[in-house]
């Protein structure tokens, strides 16, 4: 099982994670930043691989994975 951690500052809500997860288990939540961004979060934790899909394409840097 793996886990990913969205840095809410580095996130845009630009849903590119969302759409490049292959389990579909990100998705954008109601919780904005400072910035007034609502950040992406994972769901369904225990289905996540740990493709690093989602931290790769991620253009802000805000996603980390941990196996």
């Amino acid at each position: 099982m793996a886990k990913i951690t969205v840095t809410a500052e580095l996130c845009k809500g630009c849903e590119i994670c969302t759409t490049q997860c292959p389990k579909k288990i990100i998705v954008i939540g109601d919780v904005t930043n400072s910035k007034g961004y609502k950040i992406a979060k994972q769901i369904n934790e225990e289905n996540c691989t740990g493709c690093k899909l989602c931290a790769i394409v991620c253009p802000d840097a805000a996603i980390e994975v941990y196996k």
